[in-house]
């Protein structure tokens, strides 16, 4: 067994202990909705080499259509989830289409633009409820007699659907078909010299992270009982840029660590500004929790300065050096 598979057993076993040791089950599961937000993005920039600015629109268009079909068309929670999947799915491919030929900063503009108008749709939608927001989504029984009401249950569920779709995530990687991505990614005339239709597997990528993001996008409204405009903004797209970089771009378990800290910080940086400014006596600490985002840039700016490759890029890159003889 790899010490990466030990690893991530250790990991599976702490998050399944976790409510039993007095952590929020609420708070874990959206933790655990942006972890996958994330280790789906960075399928797309960290393992192929697409930088999309778009992915609030299937994050957040995903999570209103999986509301609207539990709270409106009274489906089940799985068959919302399914739902929301498939529209991450449709919209990647659309993104997919219309961008995956250009590069650079092209796709990345034109994935924001097209973004930028599934928040309009939003926005002026009937059924997303405009600034008001997609409220009181039931969490209903899971394939009919499975309560989600109870908090622990619904972490528990939510901990084996986002495992899940961890492991596909681990497998797309390690299978051929994860191989040509990286290829594509480090060189991608040579993969186009070796015969490979990089277009196809580039957009095939583009959905299957989509798809996932659009599954993050639904899991939280379930567990969170509303969709906001917050979801499908662009600073969703910019927030998961962020924490894969944070955690290391490239690697399995970075974007996982880079999530962690950032919506650690985002909800619990009030309760450390009045920890340090009780130990401290400086009253100033006390005003952190206004200031996320700069608490947030200023660590973002020292990962990059001083973690090259983000924070498990650093760690991997420690554990694995060569040793001196």
């Amino acid at each position: 067994m790899s010490k990466s598979s030990i690893g991530y057993g250790l990991l599976l076993l702490a998050l399944i202990a976790a409510p039993f040791l007095g952590a929020y089950p609420v708070f874990m599961m959206k933790l655990l909705c942006f972890a996958l937000f994330a280790s789906a993005f960075n399928l797309l920039l960290g393992y192929t080499g697409l930088l999309s600015f778009g992915h609030a629109a299937f994050l957040g268009g995903s999570a209103y259509v999986a509301g609207h079909a539990m709270k409106v068309w009274g489906v089940t929670p799985e068959v919302g989830l399914v739902l929301g999947t498939a529209t991450g799915a449709l919209l990647g491919w659309l993104f997919g289409v219309l961008a995956i030929r250009r590069q650079g900063i092209y796709f990345a503009m034109i994935t924001l633009a097209l973004a930028q108008m599934v928040f309009f749709v939003a926005l002026q939608a009937k059924f997303t409820g405009g600034e008001d927001g997609l409220q009181g989504v039931p969490r209903g029984k899971l394939f009919g007699v499975l309560s989600l009401q109870d908090d622990l249950t619904m972490y528990f569920v939510t901990l084996a659907i986002v495992a899940g779709a961890f492991a596909l995530i681990v497998r797309t990687i390690h299978s051929p078909f994860g191989q040509v991505l990286k290829g594509v990614k480090e060189n991608e005339p040579r993969a186009i010299s070796l015969g490979y239709d990089t277009h196809r597997f580039k957009l095939l990528a583009f959905v299957l992270s989509a798809a996932l993001a659009g599954l993050a996008g639904s899991l939280k409204t379930l567990v969170l009982g509303f969709a906001t405009l917050t979801d499908v903004h662009w600073t969703a797209s910019g927030g998961v840029i962020l924490m894969t970089l944070l955690g290391g771009l490239g690697t399995l378990s970075g974007p996982l660590v880079g999530a962690a800290v950032v919506v650690m910080l985002e909800n619990k940086i009030g309760e450390m500004g009045n920890a340090l400014a009780s130990l401290t006596g400086i009253e100033w600490f006390t005003t952190l929790g206004e200031s996320v985002t700069m608490v947030t840039g200023l660590i973002f700016v020292v990962c990059v300065l001083v973690f090259r490759r983000g924070i498990m890029g650093e760690v991997l890159a420690f554990v694995q050096r060569p040793k001196k003889t």
